[in-house]
């Protein structure tokens, strides 16, 4: 049966009106399925065409999201004439001394989880407002409510910009004019409300699985250009945090910003024991870290 040309024309008209997605976009979507499980190992993927119709975008778009994947050895038989297929042990790939830098979102979340696997439970955290942390959080609190995980002991640090100072970012364009700024309230709004939700998820093992749980929070008297996580003294992950300029709506305000995106931030993971340099950055993050905990850090508390 034919398709309506009118029909075709605002279905065409609709597509156009969505923006195109980029190949990295179609690869961080089909990664994330990876991860969580959707696509499992050894599974076939669908078709390129299938792909493209799915996603809105080129076939070449396509392809070159897939090389991706595979460049990260998440999938296998990436050519033109068959479909792909899911790595064999796509967690490896994701979590292995030799994974490549990736998105906040996509690299911490099985690193976490990897650390939860341990007796003792170490980590140790310098972000903006930890929503990353918190997110990547929620898969090991789940398994261990499923009996998967049962670490014995769980110790978190988080390290965080002070409510008092000037904040660098995220900033108004032209700075920040006196007290009540929303850009400023809303940051502080979220940095307690995320910090929140990461001590009473954490603390309630406490209860429900007789864990042994300690969670601590400190202010820097600055705004930190990196985040770092650490974990269980044999990892450091580091990612910068790369400003740009976006608008948007806080209340009824149009309101435009230098801000950092940290969930999208990439991220490079160091380890004991990988060689030389890897080595000595963790020794190196976890005396960093110890210090600011140790000397110009403040007692933080979650109020406005």
């Amino acid at each position: 049966m034919g398709v309506d040309p009118e029909h075709a024309s605002v279905t065409e008209r609709k597509r156009s009106q969505r923006p195109q997605r980029t190949h990295r976009e179609v690869a961080d979507e089909l990664r994330a399925r990876i991860r969580s499980g959707v696509l499992r190992p050894g599974q076939r993927m669908p078709t390129q065409a299938q792909l493209a119709h799915e996603f809105g975008v080129e076939r070449g778009a396509v392809r070159q999201a897939l090389r991706i994947l595979q460049s990260e050895h998440l999938l296998t038989n990436v050519s033109k004439g068959s479909p792909a297929t899911v790595a064999p042990d796509p967690v490896r790939a994701l979590t292995g001394p030799s994974a490549p830098p990736l998105p906040t979102t996509v690299a911490l979340a099985p690193r976490i989880g990897s650390a939860f696997a341990a007796e003792h439970v170490e980590i140790d955290a310098v972000c903006l407002t930890a929503v990353s942390l918190t997110l990547a959080i929620g898969e090991p609190l789940r398994r261990i409510h499923a009996g998967q995980l049962k670490p014995a002991k769980v110790d978190v640090r988080v390290l965080v910009p002070s409510r008092t100072i000037d904040l660098a970012f995220p900033v108004p364009v032209g700075g920040r004019h006196g007290d009540g700024d929303p850009i400023h309230e809303r940051w502080l709004a979220m940095r307690n409300a995320q910090l929140q939700v990461l001590q009473h998820n954490l603390l309630a093992l406490r209860g429900s699985h007789g864990i042994d749980v300690h969670v601590s929070f400190r202010a820097l008297p600055f705004t930190p250009p990196v985040k770092l996580y650490l974990l269980n003294g044999a990892e450091a992950l580091f990612a910068y945090y790369t400003l740009s300029r976006r608008e948007e709506e806080i209340g009824h305000e149009h309101l435009v910003m230098y801000d950092a995106q940290g969930i999208r931030q990439m991220l490079f993971a160091f380890s004991q024991g990988a060689g030389l340099r890897d080595t000595t950055f963790v020794e190196q993050s976890h005396l960093w870290f110890n210090a600011l905990w140790e000397t110009i850090s403040s007692e933080l508390k979650l109020t406005s």
